[in-house]
């Protein structure tokens, strides 16, 4: 028996998300969002799943190279652009495509002497304050792109929301009239709607949609879980009980000894932690999915282990199966009572956790 955890990733629920983005936004081109190893579930594997995604977008450079080198022959998309001049003649050879968020992104555009030209996605901060150009800047920047020698006519035109995994507030319809109004006069293809505003704001969806979490089955709401989007999770992270002992009232478990038990009871201790990744500030209580029932994390997380509260009279036995999070178990459950995101949890699985995909 493997004391390894492991994180099996589920490709046909992979192709099922991407099909429930085409149901959301059936007019739209999807620009599917691998950044961050595709938010913890794997680069390469995940963008050979997505056959049907029209092109995909990663953060950086490296990320852009590594799906090539894997054979990805989709438009990839640098959503924070490219940082030097150097990196252009880059770009072009692996047929790259670059954000354009800066002065000094634009200057090494219209200063480079290149053997073609680059797709160029133009981004202006309608809120955020992340990146982008100023609003005052866009027409600036668009005639200038459009004269560049450097740059493909045709300038895809996107924005980002700051705000639209809150539905109702008002910061998220100001973005999105501001966008509009921008681009009106401009016959380009635009981009604005990520996983939160592709499900609740269908006047965003533009020409092309950047479905990201929601791709691996989570809801981008923090009080929703994915499954109400007809969402399926693709990772379902699980180990095995490794030891079970009893313990009195009074008896105390684990670091800090800050959890203590009021009754007599069974504890068993689970072969993970934080040095898989698993979070660290996840509190008494945070559920865990054992042999077919859901038992209660009880003490600190330590680097290799969790302990449980199995019970009185527990059924288990040492070698049981514990899911932490997957179809049986929300990973938005999980994060909550982490005080943390999908995102971030995803996001900091370590090596020493056993990768798998499944196809069915």
């Amino acid at each position: 028996m493997s004391r390894r955890p492991v994180a099996q990733l589920n490709l046909a629920a992979l192709g099922h998300n991407l099909q429930r983005v085409q149901q959301l936004a059936p007019a739209s081109k999807i620009l599917a969002v691998l950044k961050a190893n595709a938010y913890g579930h794997g680069l390469a594997k995940v963008a050979q799943a997505l056959v049907a995604a029209d092109a995909f977008a990663v953060a950086r450079i490296d990320e852009a190279l590594a799906l090539r080198t894997a054979g990805i022959v989709k438009p990839i998309v640098l959503l924070e652009g490219f940082y030097e001049a150097a990196e252009l003649p880059v770009l072009l050879a692996n047929n790259l495509q670059t954000v354009v968020h800066n002065e000094l992104q634009l200057q090494a555009l219209e200063q480079a002497t290149l053997e073609g030209q680059l797709k160029i996605w133009l981004k202006v901060d309608t809120g955020m304050h992340r990146l982008g150009i100023a609003p005052e800047q866009f027409d600036e920047f668009y005639r200038r792109l459009w004269q560049c020698s450097s740059v493909q006519p045709g300038i895809r035109l996107m924005s980002h929301f700051c705000c639209a995994d809150l539905p109702g507030v008002a910061k998220t319809e100001q973005q999105l009239t501001m966008f509009q109004q921008l681009v009106a006069d401009k016959a380009e293809q635009c981009s604005l709607a990520n996983s939160a505003a592709i499900i609740c704001l269908p006047q965003s969806h533009f020409d092309w949609v950047r479905p990201g979490l929601m791709l691996h089955g989570i809801s981008p709401f923090a009080d929703q879980q994915g499954h109400q989007h007809q969402l399926q999770p693709v990772m379902r992270l699980s180990s095995r009980l490794i030891a079970m002992r009893q313990i009195q009232p009074g008896e105390t478990v684990g670091y800090g000894a800050n959890w203590q038990a009021e009754t007599a009871t069974w504890i068993g201790v689970i072969a993970i932690g934080y040095g898989d990744g698993y979070p660290r500030h996840a509190v008494s209580g945070t559920p865990v999915w054992l042999a077919g029932r859901e038992v209660k994390l009880v003490g600190r997380v330590s680097m290799d282990m969790i302990t449980v509260d199995l019970g009185p009279e527990p059924s288990e036995t040492i070698g049981a199966e514990a899911v932490l999070w997957g179809p049986e178990l929300a990973i938005e459950r999980v994060a909550l009572c982490a005080e943390t995101i999908p995102y971030e949890l995803l996001c900091n699985i370590t090596p020493r956790v056993d990768y798998q995909y499944l196809c069915e």
